[in-house]
Formats: C-alpha cells, structure tokens, sequence
C-alpha cells in the first residue's frame, strides 16, 4: 500500500514539484495545503502516514502547524523543507518533533531517502 502524504507549502510549484517526485517514486498524495492552518485540518481530515512542510508561510507558519500537529497526534511523522540559511529554524523545528528536514531546491534522491527514513 503506498504511503500516504500531506504536502504543505505555500507555493504552488513547490507542491507540485513534491507531488512530482513523490508519485514517480510510489508514494500517494493524500491532500496538499497551503499555509499551518490548511495543513492542520487537513491533517486531521485526512491522517497521512507523513507530511512535509515548508517552514516560511503566511498566517500559521511551519513550525506553529507542527506544534499543533504533533498535539493532535504524537506519533505524527513530519519532515520541513527549507531553504538555504534557515538553520535556526530547522534546529527549532527538530526540538518540536519534526523527524529530519529536505532543503530547497529540491533533490529527489535526497527527498526519498528522507520520507523513508522517516516512514521506517
């Protein structure tokens, strides 16, 4: 059965370039949001077995949905995504329960082992 993911990130091409690569390599994608609040819903909504989610949106931010996520569900498994120079921002999200990070552009074969590592 593929594994199930929520893509969250506030840009329309970033989500369809993880659609993308995440379709050719057998995963599904559940449901895609756009902004923390969007992604905490819709988690909900829809329990994925994973989500990824960019750090830097508008009204909720990355690290804010996490929280709320994580609360919702400990077990929850969710991997950021970041561009360069977001260090201290992938530290904090880590510390809140985020179990590895994907940074942008993206690289497939750096996605992929990141969401397995995670689903293992």
């Amino acid at each position: 059965m593929a594994k199930r993911v929520l893509i969250v990130d506030d840009a329309v091409f970033m989500r369809m370039k993880l659609r993308d690569i995440l379709e050719k390599n057998g995963y599904e994608v559940a449901e895609e949001a756009e902004n923390g609040q969007d992604a905490f819903d819709k988690y909900q909504a829809a329990k994925p077995d994973l989500v990824t989610m960019d750090i830097t949106m508008p009204e909720v931010d990355g690290i804010e949905a996490l929280k709320l996520i994580k609360n919702f569900d400990g077990n929850a498994k969710v991997v950021m995504c970041s561009a360069m120079g977001q260090q201290g921002m992938v530290m904090e999200a880590i510390r809140a329960g985020a179990v590895d990070f994907i940074v942008k552009p993206f690289d497939t074969d750096r996605v992929i082992k990141a969401l397995d590592k995670a689903l293992s």
